[in-house]
């Protein structure tokens, strides 16, 4: 099949969990013998120069970056909120260089399949129904307005008014956007049934974030210590949340019963405000971005993931579970993820939930470790991405006329 799929952000390098996604299911086709081309706009926070992209992605794969600002404005946002009716999210991503690009390339190619990675493509399908007779999937990485309808539960004064119109807005743009494709492909199997809920009528599959569990190379070191680790994009709102909502509520209990615990935080793009905020907390060793993110899970020891908001599916803690990793959440956290409480993962139900289990882990390495293996274990027979990408090949096939 020639596939084409179309991002709002390049896949590469896959530093959270959307590029990674979209990044690992790329490479899957390409490498199951698919011819593969990506459209992906080259955005300020997310830019990358055409010359970071490795050989052994553009030896298999073409890829199309076009220059997308998308930055994130206040006096922007203000005249959006006034005058349209559109969330400001979605404004940003409305290109017309991007649709020009995208008119070459159909004109230029007879794709099989045009995959849309998120919600915010899909203003580009009227172009793509002009200019193509290719299928459109789209792929839903999560439930777009539930993230900002769980950060709004969480906030107050004149943000809270502001995130309660932009929630309203992104439910309208992504009800709207309900059977405007040809076939939705869901990361969760809760999404899936969420969006046919809310109205959706097309053909619709659950394809989780896959692993490349053939060509991962780790090394496990048993934890010596009573350290944790929490890695995430630290500009994410979600994240900043559950991180103070564990610091606040469950940090300072775990200290009182293993005093020498130590917090490593490691994250990309963290606001100034944020490092600042956690110097106030003791035992804590922010240590920002990291070069590797697979090694430093794998040198370190508990894994937490606390979330209160967000939709979809964490794909790092999918990371953690394939490296061994005994990780402690919360039940948003491990949404989407079919592991089993207490024997793969550990769910905390509230701060004090959480800090009870962190405290037994600490106090049980062994514990810790065999969590870890039966983690691995598990990622590997539910997210092999080899076998996800034969299901979806063969979704599409069964589709196309």
């Amino acid at each position: 099949m020639k596939i084409l799929f179309l991002n709002n952000k390049p896949p590469y390098p896959p530093k959270d969990g959307g590029s990674i996604a979209s990044l690992s299911m790329i490479k899957a086709f390409a490498d199951a013998g698919h011819h593969v081309t990506v459209l992906a706009m080259n955005t300020f926070k997310h830019h990358i120069s055409p010359f970071e992209l490795p050989n052994e992605l553009t030896s298999k794969i073409i890829f199309h970056l076009v220059e997308v600002p998308a930055k994130i404005s206040p006096a922007e946002a203000f005249v959006n909120l006034v005058n349209s009716r559109l969330p400001y999210n979605a404004q940003r991503f409305i290109n017309k260089t991007y649709r020009h690009k995208l008119e070459v390339l159909l004109k230029a190619t007879n794709f099989d399949v045009v995959q849309l990675e998120g919600l915010y493509l899909c203003p580009y399908i009227g172009t793509i129904r002009k200019y193509s007779n290719a299928l459109i999937a789209y792929r839903s990485h999560n439930i777009e307005h539930e993230i900002w309808q769980r950060t709004l539960a969480h906030s107050k004064g004149l943000k809270k008014l502001y995130l309660k119109i932009l929630t309203s807005r992104l439910k309208q743009f992504e009800t709207d956007a309900l059977n405007t494709y040809d076939l939705l492909v869901a990361i969760t199997q809760r999404d899936e049934k969420m969006l046919n809920q809310m109205g959706n009528t097309k053909p619709s599959i659950t394809i989780p974030a896959g692993i490349d569990t053939t060509n991962t190379r780790f090394e496990i070191k048993k934890p010596q210590s009573d350290d944790l680790f929490f890695i995430g994009a630290l500009d994410w709102a979600p994240n900043q949340e559950g991180l103070f909502w564990f610091l606040d509520g469950s940090w300072q209990v775990i200290l009182e019963k293993r005093p020498k615990s130590k917090l490593k935080i490691a994250g990309r793009n963290a606001p100034q405000w944020l490092v600042d905020k956690l110097n106030n907390y003791p035992h804590i060793d922010y240590v920002g971005e990291v070069e590797n993110a697979a090694r430093f899970m794998q040198e370190n020891g508990l894994f937490i993931v606390p979330l209160l908001s967000g939709s979809g599916m964490r794909i790092k803690i999918i990371e953690g579970m394939m490296h061994q990793k005994c990780i402690v959440t919360t039940l948003i956290g491990c949404e989407g993820i079919e592991a089993i409480n207490n024997e793969h993962i550990y769910i905390a139900k509230n701060q004090n939930d959480f800090s009870k289990i962190v405290i037994e882990l600490l106090s049980n390495k062994e514990k810790t470790l065999a969590t870890g293996l039966k983690a691995s274990k598990f990622v590997k027979s539910a997210f092999d991405n080899q076998l996800l990408i034969e299901k979806l090949a063969t979704f599409y096939k069964q589709h196309i006329k």
